[in-house]
This record gives structure tokens, sequence and C-alpha cells, in this order.
């Protein structure tokens, strides 16, 4: 095949699950030579809980695991990739002289794929600089979720339009979008119905140590990924635990947790109750989930962020892809999945306390024959539709589509 392939980040950790584990490496494995271009922030690359890695990866450039890593200096160019703001007239001659447009230009590769806002406009500006050597390039955008959110407080009014119009400009360079669910597909297709749309699911791999789970008297919950005020409640997980503990035999297990800087302090009277793993690796989820009879996902304060709607997260099929049922509150697309395939539950409130889905886990253990179903079904939709070997088949049409149209334009 011999294509060349060049990822662009700029918020991410390298070795991101969804950008590195998964799509970087999958396209590798078709053929492809994959460059990705990530940034130190602080003169170190970052691990995935935002610990600086101090012992590693500390040239330049340098191969890791047949991908060809490229890095700059975040906080130099941060400044250029914020000239996104400006008048597009102006973007030549204001953001375009950015580090990581500068570096993906001299990978003169044939497909650049993105991942945020701002690692957008990095390739809006490597595509318009390269039609002026009289070379077209491939741009995909991988859009996690949506820049700006339009429900975010944190945007004024203003900011907000000139970032979706900033947007909307750069978009008429992109060849394709792809995303991580259907809601967040269709906002594109309002904004640009001819512009290619795919689904790639943040799923992993189908986990081939995965065993029926076995039910017992007691309870398993889960929370898997980071953890900060927006993305896991320590308060709700130990007043869950604590709830649940006085009625049944319970344990939550938290894979993954605080990030760097962060720390998750117990009540000593939870110690022997919630069981922290710490960060593992990431093909090592499933064994610590072998053990877990429901998954846990909160999105607080929905009403001010569509992301948080509109998401699907990687902890929510890792639960799946080990038949641990999900219990989520009323988040858009998470609620339609889990009620057209039968793999969880729904609370019906958009606010759920520590309470409410502590009561949800009673529920659950109470009736088993239910668990149980839930259990396979969430196991059986993996494997028949959504684990990561379905998902790379999408990638590779993507890839595919994009590069016949290329060799159809020069024929």
């Amino acid at each position: 095949m011999g294509k060349k392939v060049c990822m662009l980040v700029t918020d991410h950790p390298f070795l991101d699950s969804r950008i590195f584990k998964r799509e970087a490496l999958s396209l590798k494995k078709m053929g492809y030579e994959v460059t990705m271009i990530v940034p130190r922030k602080n003169k170190y690359l970052l691990d995935i809980d935002g610990t600086p890695i101090k012992d590693r990866f500390l040239t330049p450039s340098f191969k890791y695991k047949g991908i060809t890593i490229i890095t700059y200096d975040w906080e130099s160019s941060r400044a250029f990739l914020s000239k996104v703001r400006d008048n597009p007239v102006r973007w030549e001659h204001s953001g375009f002289h950015n580090q990581l447009t500068q570096l993906g230009m001299k990978q003169n590769a044939d497909i650049y794929h993105v991942h945020e806002y701002l690692s957008l406009f990095a390739g809006v500006g490597i595509k318009h600089q390269l039609r002026k050597k009289g070379k077209e390039v491939k741009l995909i955008y991988d859009s996690h979720e949506l820049t700006p959110d339009p429900f975010d407080p944190n945007y004024t009014e203003e900011i907000r339009n000139i970032l979706k119009e900033r947007l909307l400009s750069m978009l008429k360079e992109v060849d394709y979008v792809i995303t991580i669910s259907p809601s967040i597909k269709s906002w594109f297709l309002v904004q640009n119905p001819a512009i290619p749309v795919e689904i790639i699911y943040n799923s992993p791999p189908l986990s081939n140590t995965y065993q029926p789970k076995k039910q017992t008297d007691s309870l398993t919950v889960c929370y898997e990924g980071n953890m900060d005020n927006k993305r896991g409640s320590k308060e709700k997980i130990t007043g869950i635990t604590e709830f649940c503990s006085a009625a049944s035999d319970f344990k939550f297990k938290v894979i993954g947790g605080a990030r760097f800087g962060d720390s998750f302090p117990l009540p000593q009277t939870l110690t022997n109750k919630i069981h922290l793993t710490g960060w593992v690796d990431y093909h090592a989820i499933s064994n610590h989930m072998a053990d877990v009879d429901a998954g846990w996902i909160d999105y607080e304060d929905l009403h001010h962020s569509l992301n948080r709607l509109y998401a699907m997260p990687n902890k929510f099929f890792s639960y799946l892809n080990n038949g641990v049922p999900v219990v989520v509150n009323r988040c858009h697309e998470m609620e339609n999945f889990i009620r057209k395939h039968h793999c969880g539950l729904v609370l019906d409130k958009a606010d759920a306390s520590a309470q409410d889905y502590a009561e949800a886990f009673l529920y659950l253990n109470k009736n088993k024959s239910i668990l149980q179903q839930m259990s396979e079904n969430a196991r059986a939709v993996m494997e028949n539709k959504y684990s990561w070997e379905h998902m790379q088949k999408r990638l590779a049409n993507v890839y595919e589509e994009l590069l016949n149209e290329g060799a159809t334009m020069h024929m």
C-alpha cells in the first residue's frame, strides 16, 4: 500500500487509547506508514493520567511500536494555534506558522488525520500550504466531541459564534469527518449535508479472556477511567458504597482514578469496600473486570453540556466488552443504546443522586436473572456489532474511499 498517514494531536496524551492504541496501530497493521505529531507540555510527554513521562521518550522524535512519533513544544505553539479566531483571510499570516503545521508539512503525507479543534486548524494550514506546492492531500477530522459545545457556559455567546463560524470555514477543507456517536454525526450533517461522516465508536478490541459471569449473593460495581469533578464523583462513589453496604454484600472497584496531582482519600470505614486499582495497562482492563457485576457512568449538569448528552465514552464500551451491564443517568446517546440492546439500566433523571444509583444497584442485586440477561446482551452486542474489530473495518473503509477518490482525480 505504501501510503503515508500523519496524525496531528494538540490535547490528548500520545498513548491515548483511541488515537494510538486503536487507530494508529490499526492503520499500521493495514500497511500504512504512520507518523504522529504530539505535544510536549513543560518539556515532557504526558501519560494517560496526565503524569509527565520523565524516564523515556525524551528525544524530539522516536519510533514506538512501529509508529514514528515527532514531538513539538505546546507552550510556544498555543498562541499561534489560537489565531484560529482571526478572520480566515489572515490565517496564512497569523496562524499557520505554528510548529504543528510546519512539522506536519515536512511529513509530506497523503492523509492528515486530526483529533481536536486546534489540530484541525493546523491540518487546514498544512492542506493550504501543500496545495501551493502542487500537492493535494486528504484531511480527516476525528471529532471526539463538539467544539464549541453549544451549551457550555464557559463560552460567551460571542466566542461561541466565532468558534462555530471558524469551524464551518475549516470544514470546507475537510474530506471526511469521523465521530463517536449518531447525534454528533447528525450535528455535522446539519452544518454541511455534503460532507461524508462515519461513526467509529470508542470500542476496545474484543476481550479474549471473557468468561460469562457467575452470579453470587454479592455485588461489585465498577467505575473505569479518569476521575475529577467532571468525570466520576468521589462523593457519589462513597455515598453509593455506604448505602449499598448497609443492605448487601457490596464492593466498589475503581479502575483508573485520580489524575496526576490529585487523589481519592477513602473514609476509614470504607477501605475494605472500595478498591482502587490505580491506572492499569490498557490490555489488562478485562482481567480487572472479571469480578465486576455492573458498571457506573454519571454525567452531571447535562443542561450545560451537549457533549455529555451525546457522549459514548470509552468506559461504556469497555463495560459491555466484558459483559458488564451499564447503569447511567439520562444521557441521550447511552440511554438510546441501552434501551435498544437491553444491556443496562437508565435512571429517569438527568441529575441522579448517590441514593438513586444505590437503589438501582440494589434492584439488580435482588434480580439476578435480569442482571444475567443484561450481561449476556452486553457481551453479545460487542461480539456481533461494536467491538474494535468491527470499528476497524469502518476505519479501513474511510481510508480506502479517500485514496480511491484521490486516485480517480489523478487519472
